[in-house]
């Protein structure tokens, strides 16, 4: 089967640590395999330019792997209850993949951290959502069967997976039950990418 895009920004790690999780949920699916990519922060300095492989971490994706993929895992930190502009700057750029239906009928879920346990997780899983559906995609998301879903006194929702990061830059990692959310997600997402494969190759029969 194709690869499973993990595509997020992160600022600060937080969200890193989520697609990270994300990522071995998809790996651990008999048959499926994750692919991180990350992109480029945005500057307001005309001129500026983020250089073709970053320093550490992930390469940056491009339009590609979203032709590629068999599904898509989107993350990115809260930023006013959205998105944050790096990745919708990279979303923005998407329309020739819209035009041709590249993502249409995959799979798909969303993930997100935030500085504070109420800055706006839900409404941006929630805002993620949108072009993605506008691309056809299908979504997933984490059923109440998954009773970390009870426990969890940070992230996680119906909606994605997610970490409360707390408001120091440097982070307390994720919480065993965001983990197990996170990890979870992503299997969901692969057993779906591999139930549509499965599918389609014998509607292709």
């Amino acid at each position: 089967m194709k690869p499973i895009l993990v595509l997020y920004y992160s600022r600060h790690g937080a969200t890193r640590e989520l697609a990270r999780a994300i990522a071995q949920g998809i790996d651990s699916v008999p048959g499926a395999e994750a692919r991180v990519r990350t992109v480029p922060p945005v500057s307001t300095v005309c001129e500026a330019t983020a250089p073709d492989i970053p320093a550490d971490g992930p390469p940056y994706v491009e339009l590609r792997d979203l032709e590629e993929c068999a599904g898509l895992a989107l993350g990115s930190p809260t930023r006013f209850g959205n998105m944050a502009a790096p990745l919708k700057y990279f979303l923005d750029g998407t329309t020739p993949q819209w035009l041709s239906g590249a993502l249409a009928g995959k799979p798909a879920c969303v993930f997100t951290s935030t500085g504070s346990l109420h800055g706006g997780q839900e409404s941006t899983l929630l805002s993620m959502m949108l072009p993605l559906l506008h691309h056809g995609m299908l979504l997933v998301g984490i059923p109440y069967t998954e009773s970390a879903l009870t426990t969890t006194q940070g992230g996680g929702s119906p909606y994605g997976a997610s970490h409360h990061a707390r408001q120091d830059a440097r982070g307390h990692g994720l919480s065993a039950d965001e983990k197990t959310l996170a990890s979870a997600l992503g299997v969901r997402l692969a057993r779906a990418a591999l139930a549509l494969a499965v599918t389609e190759q014998g509607q292709r029969l």
